[in-house]
């Protein structure tokens, strides 16, 4: 069977290109002929290992050279841009003749499932159901979320199928007729979960608006100025994004150095989640963040502002970690405050945390994506 995926954008070290990979290598181990197509790669390299049978495919459209320009500009060159991409997808489409095309909600959705040779469709998303109008922009780019946020409820119905990572965010769709429900899942489970002994909090993810740090940061220093002097307590952020320097002046700003960072991603991830003793999240909005799930693997409580969605379908409040609404910074500080001070429970909630992340195995979920694709 000929399955093609494509995403837009970018083969990018993110969630959403992570669980991708693991799922595309895993059904190219069972048989399948994959092909993955993206839009703006350009010679770059992957940003995770694909295995060999997989076919990777760029149309170079360029909807990136559009960052950072005026409102107009984007709205006079996208048309131009979208027909060239609807254009060069249907040709390769037609060369591959697919039994299914996947779409990751990036950008081919509006005009997928017209396309020929598409073969049965499937839309999955891997962001909570109001992503649009979460991200706080206003004048001319609030409407255009708001609108483009109507139309994606209209769209979900053009498809075969149409998965969500969890339960409550397909009820903000509507639980549509062809709605079904795959959460993301642990492809490696680690071989040695994290002692809970070193004074550090992590959190991961993209520097930009959707991840909040500086939020995380602004409840860090609430916890700071509650802790003895020399606590040793860190806070470590790792990733990249726009909003890195920013992120930077902050922590100086708050007199916070030797007390929080913010790194580069890390080759070694295994180390990074292994070297902590408690995951925050500070996020606005979420799919099924990978990240909470690879840290329940470790073993580690999560703080987690109970944004839409994920969070809720991850921790288990007061059993392996702690809920907090989002928004509520000062809750994010108190309940970091209470682990930090509370190290019987810190480690009781890591135990359950590790218990709690083998419900997120590969084969569980890929069976489910099988009989989903098969059944097509």
């Amino acid at each position: 069977m000929k399955i093609v995926y494509t995403i837009a954008g970018t083969y990018r070290p993110a969630g959403m290109e992570r669980i991708l990979t693991d799922k595309a290598n895993y059904l190219a181990t069972k048989g399948y002929n994959i092909t993955i197509v993206t839009t703006e790669q350009k010679g770059r390299p992957d940003a995770f290992p694909l295995n060999q049978a997989i076919r990777r495919e760029d149309l170079a459209i360029g909807y990136e050279d559009n960052n950072g320009r005026s409102f107009l500009s984007k709205v006079l060159s996208h048309p131009f841009k979208k027909f060239n991409h609807r254009k060069k997808l249907g040709k390769l489409l037609e060369q591959i003749r697919p039994n299914v095309t996947i779409s990751m909600f990036c950008g081919d959705e509006s005009f997928l499932p017209n396309l020929k040779f598409a073969g049965k469709t499937i839309l999955e998303v891997h962001f909570s159901r109001f992503k649009r109008i979460q991200y706080g922009r206003k004048g001319f780019w609030a409407l255009a979320d708001k609108y483009r946020s109507r139309q994606d409820i209209r769209i979900i119905h053009r498809f075969n199928h149409f998965v969500a990572l969890t339960q409550e965010d397909l009820g903000y769709w509507g639980n549509p007729a062809n709605g079904t429900v795959i959460p993301n899942f642990i492809s490696r489970f680690p071989t040695t979960p994290s002692s809970l002994e070193s004074k550090t909090v992590l959190a991961v993810g993209r520097y930009d608006y959707q991840k909040g740090f500086e939020r995380l940061i602004s409840a860090w220093k609430k916890v700071c100025s509650n802790l003895p002097e020399g606590h040793g307590w860190m806070l470590k952020i790792v990733g990249d994004g726009p909003l890195k320097d920013s992120l930077k002046r902050q922590i100086a700003e708050d007199g916070l150095q030797g007390f929080a960072v913010v790194g580069e991603s890390a080759s070694d991830m295994d180390a990074v989640y292994r070297n902590a003793s408690v995951y925050a999240l500070s996020s606005r909005y979420e799919g099924l963040p990978m990240v909470l799930l690879e840290a329940q693997s470790y073993g580690l409580p999560i703080v987690a502002f109970d944004c839409k969605c994920g969070p809720k379908d991850v921790v288990t409040d007061g059993k392996d970690g702690l809920l907090i609404k989002e928004g509520d910074v000062e809750g994010l500080s108190g309940a970091l405050l209470k682990l930090i001070n509370n190290g019987e429970l810190l480690k009781t909630m890591g135990h359950n945390a590790l218990e709690a992340s083998k419900r997120w195995n590969r084969e569980s979920a890929m069976e489910r994506w099988i009989s989903l694709i098969d059944g097509c």
